[in-house]
Order: structure tokens, then sequence, then C-alpha cells
């Protein structure tokens, strides 16, 4: 299922989710007990940044602020990711001059930019390889479900349009395990972005005494004067392209067209060529994410659109990762 079906974010499941329930009971079985086996202990913290849903959160924004709070409190942090999308099975450290998207994925280039990266779908070996990287601190991108490391802090983080959809498992609905299953191994939650879904998450956490964070994602000043008012056409590659859609007018830009593509879509060089041929014939500035540009040509004319993590209370993320 390359895009996410929309009966997924409605609250009450639909006949298509009723219909697949019988499915995604044998998924969230599975993934349940796959989520308690036993893992191994890294020789310094683990911070898992990870989402209890399939789509985007806004997970990697998530762990480069954590990582610059990290280096505020004297430690040296290194990224560890899957890299969902690349070939490499890994370890192997991210160099952004020699490897590309098809290589590592996309997130790992983007945090490969802040502090050491490292790609490893065994992720014991790839805290290892962040040690002798010179990290004291793992920060992992996503991972919440595998249970190969322990964590010492989980982060689960929501996003606040759709929280937890409609509560139920793939293929039913958009979780990657059972809800109670994942609450469980949780220790804070961040929900970026307003909305209901995010409000009853954050209710929920509360209830089980989590630390209960909320934020957005603010579009860095200087890209978003320099599009304001121009006419554009935006595509995007992320789990909801809609969302940077909405960022893109609410900052200003003249949306003419958008284009959505399924998260982590590896662009064919026809796609990026009809996309450049599209916006010169309509006179139209091509935006896209600063993720789906590292999946595009080098020299493709695009412009982006990064995005920081602004934490209401920053003091409490503060105080988690000091409590580590």
């Amino acid at each position: 299922m390359r895009r996410p079906p929309g009966f997924w974010w409605r609250e009450a499941p639909s006949p298509a989710a009723r219909l697949l329930s019988p499915l995604a009971a044998i998924y969230g079985t599975l993934a349940a007990r796959r989520m308690a086996r036993r893992g191994a202990a890294a020789p310094c913290p683990v911070i898992c940044i990870g989402n209890v849903t399939l789509g985007g959160a806004g997970k990697t924004p998530t762990a480069l602020a954590v990582a610059d709070h990290l280096r505020d409190l004297g430690r040296r942090p290194a990224f560890l990711s899957r890299g969902y999308g690349g070939r490499l099975a890994g370890p192997v450290r991210v160099d952004p001059a020699r490897h590309a998207a098809r290589d590592v994925g996309d997130e790992p280039l983007l945090l490969a930019r802040a502090a050491p990266a490292i790609v490893a779908r065994d992720r014991i070996a790839g805290a290892i390889a962040c040690l002798e990287a010179g990290a004291d601190v793992v920060v992992m991108d996503d991972g919440l479900q595998n249970p190969s490391l322990v964590k010492d802090l989980a982060l689960a983080v929501f996003d606040g349009a759709v929280g937890l959809g409609n509560g139920l498992v793939v293929p039913a609905g958009p979780l990657r395990a059972p809800a109670a299953m994942q609450w469980g191994r949780i220790d804070a939650v961040l929900v970026i972005g307003g909305g209901a879904p995010g409000a009853r998450v954050l209710a929920q956490a509360r209830a089980r005494g989590l630390p209960a964070l909320r934020g957005r994602l603010a579009p860095d000043p200087v890209s978003a004067a320099a599009l304001r008012g121009q006419p554009v056409l935006a595509f995007a590659g992320i789990g909801r392209p809609e969302k940077f859609f909405a960022t893109l007018r609410d900052l200003g830009a003249d949306l003419r067209e958008t284009r959505a593509f399924p998260d982590h879509h590896a662009f064919t060089p026809a796609e990026a060529e009809a996309l450049t041929a599209e916006a010169a014939r309509r006179k139209l500035l091509l935006v896209t994410t600063e993720k789906d540009r590292v999946r595009l040509p080098e020299g493709m004319p695009v412009a982006t659109l990064p995005v920081v993590l602004d934490l209401d209370e920053p003091d409490v993320l503060l105080a988690l990762l000091r409590g580590l």
C-alpha cells in the first residue's frame, strides 16, 4: 500500500475498515509478539524517536531538535536509522558527498548534515557503530516497534491533525501494532500541529501519567519570505503531502498546482523532467520538501522549504534528556 487510504483517518471505523479487521487482527498479533521480544542494551543511552502509525508525523525534525538539545547539554549524539528506501544494509556511516537516497534512504542524508548518522538494519550493530563514530548517546530515527535495542527514552510523535486515526491496525487502520502494546512502550508523547485528534492523544498520554509535549513545524523564515507571493507548482512524496501544501498556502505562496507522490517516492528522470518542463511552461516556481530534494537530480531547478520543530515547552524535553 503506497498511499494511506482516507478511511484510516476517520474516527469511526468505516465498512472497508471492518472488512479488513480479520487481516488486521493477524497482523496485530504478529506485531505484538515481535515487540514482546527482549532486546540488548547499548553501552550508552538510546533515545528513540518513533510513531505508532504509518505515514509522516515529523520524526526527522524531532530527531534533529533532540540532537540540538543534547549538544546543549554537552553530549555527543549520533543518529541511527534503518535507512528506509536505501539498498545498503550497513552498518555504514552516511556521507552526503558519497551516498545518495537510493543507497541510504532520504532521512539519513538530512540527519548527516547535523551529526554522524549510521544506517544499519541490525540496530545493535548500528549502536556500536555510533559509539565508534564518537557518540555518547544514540538518537534513533524510527524503530519504536523494533525490540532489538533497549530504549532509555521512547518519544512517540503524532500528527495532531490525524492522531491515532481510526485506532485500528494495518491494513484496517494506520497503527503499526495494537495501541495497548504501543502505549506500554512509550515514555513521552509529542503532538505536532493542532486538531482534535491530537488533543485526544495528549489527553490519553496524561491519563497514563506520560509527559505530553506539543509543538509545530515552523518554516525557515528566509525561505518562507522568498516564497511569499510567488506562483508555485508544489510537489511532495511524504506521508501526508497535503500538510506541505497547506504550509505553503499559510505562508502566502500562490499555489497554482500541486502534485502528490507516495511517501519516499523514488523520482524517475522522466518525472523530474516532466515537473521541470511544466513549471517552465507555466512560469511557476517548483517547490518541494527537503526530504524530497535529496531524491531528485542534483541539477534540477527546485526550491525547498526547510522546517524546524518549535516546542511549546522545550524545558520539558530538556528535563527528559537530563534524566538520562
